[in-house]
């Protein structure tokens, strides 16, 4: 156990070593001055004869920098929420995820699109008849014109079915073939996701 152990160890001492040393970048460079002074013999029978030893010497050239975008940008920044549970508490969390980043990025000067895709049982938050949520939706529209609300068909055809009427979506919303497709789509071309 123990030999196994000192094996292990010299191993991840040498996968360390080219690790640190492969992964110097123009941008950041990693500083450390470890001088381990001979190289770890291994036998077939994976003995260490002396302790792993190792040199890497690199240099930090910079501090990392995180950017953000510019007030300039071109392109708005896009963020798909999904909403498939009929848990007011939810719809409540995924508008204020949608308020507070219209709010961010409004404050920075920068555009951003959202929408909202509500499927299965997150339909209700969308139903004219049964969403606790329609007066908010209402009002953040009018304050909002970046935030869309995709209501799925299939969901909306199920739902016809098993309750024997027409299911009236609110004016806010539009309906979509399927919410699981579209979502696919924002995605597939960039649009961040979020599921609250």
């Amino acid at each position: 156990m123990n030999r196994s152990f000192t094996v292990f160890a010299g191993m991840a001492s040498v996968a360390l070593a080219l690790v640190l040393s492969t992964q110097i970048s123009s941008s950041a460079q990693i500083s450390t001055s470890d001088q381990i002074s001979a190289p770890a013999k291994i036998s077939a029978r994976a003995k260490i004869s002396a302790p792993a030893k190792f040199s890497a010497t690199a240099k930090i050239s910079a501090p990392a920098k995180i950017s953000t975008a510019t007030t300039n940008q071109t392109q708005p920044h896009r963020l798909a929420v999904q909403v498939d549970v009929n848990d007011p508490a939810v719809m409540n969390l995924a508008l204020n995820n949608m308020s507070n980043a219209a709010q961010h990025y409004s404050e920075l000067g920068q555009k951003v699109e959202i929408e909202l895709v509500a499927f299965g049982p997150g339909l209700h938050m969308l139903r004219d008849d049964t969403s606790p949520v329609k007066a908010r939706i209402k009002s953040m529209s009018e304050a909002m014109p970046n935030l869309t609300f995709a209501a799925c068909g299939n969901t909306r055809e199920n739902m016809t079915k098993a309750e024997a009427k027409d299911i009236p979506i609110i004016s806010e919303a539009k309906v979509v073939k399927a919410g699981v497709v579209r979502l696919m789509e924002l995605q597939e071309r960039g649009w961040s996701y979020l599921r609250p």
